[in-house]
């Protein structure tokens, strides 16, 4: 099957005769125990060769004898060794011809656009180059076009003529850019200025539009009734004096203020990647709800336990509290519709995932539950502790009340404070959502294990997924021969005759058969996004 490299083994083969004329040795055929063998005698060294394989040198090293004339003219014989390179020994010297240095770029391939950027070149520059067709790594296309790095530098130099030109040509370019970038941003600025004095008539209906429906929707809704009861509760807090009535009043603001830090976080969210931001900008919300944990701290359980500690040091005797008991009554009511609000929506959310109410991890909601159920523990704490007021007239059952309602709102911003710190820090996805996409990888048949898998939350329901995969090199290359035409590969194999040609054979097969592997590593990237549509980002190592 391979003539060219039967003619390279002939080339090494050691016939009987030359090898008795070089040993001075003598062959017989053996009998008894050597039947079918051959006895080779070189000087006093004899061998056992087969009869079956009469043309193979076993040896590496045939001892020669020379005469060497003398001064004197005597002749003496003194041993000499040679080495007889073998088959494997001369392919290895044919392969070790290409060194590859540190920054080796020779078979490098760039795209038209890099080649046109970087080395200041025009698109009909470029035209008179070869052009390769590879293996395109974005979903959209098929296939592009690539060009050899060496083929564009080769042009670059020919067009500017020294690398010193082309380095000016660069720094020149590149100064163009930068005062294209300042203008640019000055353009932009002027244009928000002329915006906002005429009016912003410009539709953005992406961003308005996550209010109307999901978490945003629970978010504006807490808003307006947060708001109207921070308004209501000042001023019965005015008019009774009371501790607590003045922590549930803080109490409202700070829920609206954090609102407010939410509604931002959830538009900032909905934002388009950009260079800079190529994941998106959905980690908004978890930080607008950090600072919302942060702001509940500080404004909320601060002031109240402060004013709760000036009732006890210094108390005051309250007035008429019956329209402190309308105004929490009504404040009840609001908040628990509220509360209803944000619990369907957890539901709702969870059903649509196919998760447990408990295990929903939308950020903005979650604030929104939190905050409801302490407003509406908060309200009854309140009024209670206002009624043991009314009922024993000491004013320090209600200076208790707003202790207990700072407390409650401290723990309450200490858990969201550490839940959104955690999930900013890269949380992973439920165990039962990363064995069903390591599953979905290992029932391939292209696929040995699968190693380092680490599947994080990125926020909005969205995924990353990593993993080093061993592949099995068997089924990748039955996956290229698949394609291939055999009696055409037969022919090319025939025609190997020099270990150069072994080599080109070799180097274009192994090349076809990496970019194989590449088709394969897309094709389980397209099919994980395909059967789990929250994956958006898929890293798959190569092991």
């Amino acid at each position: 099957m391979f003539p060219g490299l039967a003619a390279a083994v002939a080339a090494h083969r050691c016939s009987w005769a030359t090898l008795c004329r070089l040993g001075g040795g003598r062959a017989v055929a053996g009998g008894g125990r050597s039947r079918g063998k051959n006895l080779m005698t070189f000087g006093s060294f004899t061998y056992m060769v087969p009869n079956s394989h009469p043309h193979v040198c076993t040896l590496n090293r045939v001892k020669l004898y020379s005469t060497d004339v003398l001064k004197g003219g005597q002749g003496s014989q003194t041993p000499r060794a040679e080495k007889v390179p073998t088959l494997k020994e001369t392919v290895k010297a044919v392969l070790k011809k290409s060194e590859y240095g540190s920054k080796y770029t020779k078979n490098n391939f760039i795209t038209g656009v890099r080649a046109i950027n970087e080395f200041c070149l025009k698109s009909s520059d470029l035209e008179q180059l070869r052009k390769i067709r590879r293996r395109s790594p974005h979903n959209d296309t098929e296939s592009f076009t690539v060009f050899l790095r060496s083929d564009v530098e080769a042009k670059a130099l020919e067009v500017w003529g020294s690398p010193e030109a082309l380095a000016r040509e660069k720094k020149l370019r590149k100064e163009a850019e930068i005062e294209y970038r300042e203008r640019l941003f000055r353009n932009q600025r002027i244009l928000r200025e002329y915006g906002d004095f005429l009016g912003n008539t410009k539709p953005r209906s992406r961003t308005m539009s996550v209010f109307f429906k999901g978490p945003g929707k629970v978010v504006m809704v807490a808003i307006c009734i947060n708001g109207l009861n921070c308004f209501f509760k000042f001023l019965a807090w005015i008019y009774t004096g009371s501790a607590s009535m003045f922590s549930e009043a803080i109490h409202s603001l700070s829920d609206t203020c954090n609102q407010g830090l939410l509604a931002l976080g959830i538009s900032k969210s909905v934002q388009t990647p950009d260079p800079s931001h190529p994941y998106g900008f959905s980690n908004m919300r978890y930080i607008s709800s950090l600072i919302s944990g942060v702001g509940i701290f500080m404004m909320g359980a601060g002031l109240s336990w402060y004013h709760g500690i000036m009732g006890l040091l210094h108390p005051q005797p309250m007035e008429s509290l019956l329209w402190a008991y309308c105004i929490l009554a009504g404040s009840l009511v609001s908040e628990g519709a509220t509360l209803l609000v944000a619990i369907n929506e957890l539901r709702r959310s969870a059903q649509a995932k196919g998760t447990s109410f408990m295990e929903s991890r939308d950020p903005s909601t979650n604030v929104i539950l939190l905050e409801d159920t302490a407003a509406v523990l908060g309200v009854i704490i309140a009024a209670t502790c206002m009624g043991l007021t009314s009922i024993t007239g000491n004013p320090l059952y209600d200076s208790l009340g707003s202790l207990g309602v700072g407390t409650l709102l401290g723990v309450v911003s200490a858990f969201l404070i550490y839940t959104n710190t955690e999930a900013l820090l890269g949380r992973s996805i439920q165990p039962e959502q990363v064995q069903r996409l390591t599953e979905l990888l290992e029932n391939d048949p292209s696929v040995r294990a699968i190693h380092d898998v680490k599947a994080t939350d990125m926020g909005l329901g969205k995924v990353r997924f990593k993993a080093e995969v061993d592949f099995d090199g068997r089924v990748v290359t039955r996956s290229y021969l698949e394609k291939q035409d055999f009696d055409h590969m037969l022919q090319e194999i025939q025609e190997v005759k020099t270990p150069e040609q072994l080599e080109a054979f070799m180097l274009k097969h192994g090349e076809n058969i990496i970019d194989t592997l590449g088709a394969e590593v897309d094709r389980l990237e397209k099919e994980l996004k395909k059967r789990n549509p929250e994956v958006r980002h898929v890293d798959l190592e190569i092991l």
